[in-house]
This record gives structure tokens, sequence and C-alpha cells, in this order.
């Protein structure tokens, strides 16, 4: 009949001691290595996240191929906001989201505050049309549609095509991305404009990585 721990040797238990203390110590790094290898999957996911060259340097084909890429759109978004333009921007998302609503109910709403952001006399935001296009929109209010803005969105993007998204190809908020780190100069100018992309490379498209 047993009688407990009390009836073992001291070495008996000295051993259950030693086993419960490496079970411990496997468990703990059983623990460590899971972690490990989340952290390592994490960086994997992050690195396959990063920007190539290649897709940088579609921007530079068309405002289209840039405003359509997640992180081109942040990229061009921050440029504007340093112009204090960037209301044309956020007018041409607001129309490409307004054009993907489903419920009939919800166009009336929806346009009507795009339309008093962007368009209306009191606009907080108002961006640059020309009267007719300004009017037709009003018009368009009466009975809203998916097409409403159609014409003010077409309009906006002719304009930031023109004019902002040329000077965006000649800013450092591209450039900074399509140039290789460091390239044409020499040790110490290569160490100072590497920091300063990577600097800028994570201020621009931090929201989107």
């Amino acid at each position: 009949m047993c009688k407990g721990l009390a009836a073992l040797p001291a070495t008996c238990l000295k051993s259950a001691k030693d086993m419960k203390h490496r079970l411990g110590f496997l468990l703990q790094k059983s623990d460590s290595c899971d972690y490990s290898s989340s952290q390592g999957k994490k960086e994997k996911t992050s690195s396959s996240q990063r920007l190539s060259q290649e897709e940088v340097r579609k921007w530079a084909d068309s405002l289209e191929n840039l405003i359509h890429h997640e992180r081109g759109l942040a990229a061009f978004r921050a440029f504007l906001k340093s112009e204090y333009s960037e209301e044309n921007i956020e007018f041409w998302v607001s129309c490409e989201d307004y054009k993907k609503t489903k419920s009939p109910a919800k166009l009336s709403p929806k346009a009507r505050k795009i339309y008093d952001e962007f368009i209306s006399v009191q606009a907080t935001k108002e961006v640059n049309l020309d009267s007719c296009t300004r009017e037709k929109t009003s018009h368009n209010m009466l009975e809203p549609t998916l097409s409403c803005f159609d014409e003010a969105q077409r309009k906006i993007f002719t304009l930031m095509e023109k004019d902002s998204y040329r000077r965006f190809l000649k800013s450092h908020y591209y450039l900074d991305l399509v140039s290789p780190p460091g390239a044409g100069c020499g040790p110490e100018n290569c160490k100072r404009n590497h920091t300063h992309t990577l600097d800028c490379n994570s201020n621009i498209i931090s929201q989107c990585a």
C-alpha cells in the first residue's frame, strides 16, 4: 500500500524535482520556438508586401497606374497634402467609393455628402470645376444615380494628370521610391541618402504597409 511522498527516499524526491525543472525548461523552449516561428512568418509577410522597383516605375506610365495602386495612392496623397491640394484626390476617391454603392436608398445621402463637401458654393474642400460641369452636377443631385459625378470626376482627374501628377514624378515623394538608395554618389553620400530614403519611404507609405 502506497504511503505517499514521505515514504520515498530523498534521492527519488530530488530526481522528481530535477525532472519537473527539465520539463518546465522544455515547455518554455517550445513556447520560445513558437514565438520565433510566428515572428518569422510576420517578417516574411512584411517582406512580401514591400514595393518592387518595377511596381514603382509603372506609376510613371500613367496617373491611372499610380492611383489604382494602394501605396501609389498613399504617396500621391501625401504629395498633394504637401501642396495643400489634397481635396482633388479625396474627391476622386469619394467618387470611386460612391460608384460602388449597392443600396439605392443610400445613393441620395451619399451623393449629397460628396456634393456639399466638394462641389457646392460653401464646400469645405471645394474642387476646381468649370461652371458648366458644376451646374450639370448640381442638376444631377435632383435624382442621384451611380454616374452623377462621372463628368466632374473626369475633369478633376484630367486636372491632376496635367498638373500635380507631373510635379509628383519630379518630387522626392516619387524619386526616393524609384531610385536605388545611394545611386551615383560617394560612400558618405550613399549612407546619408540611404537613411533619407528609408525615412521618406516610411513616412509616405507606412499607412499601407
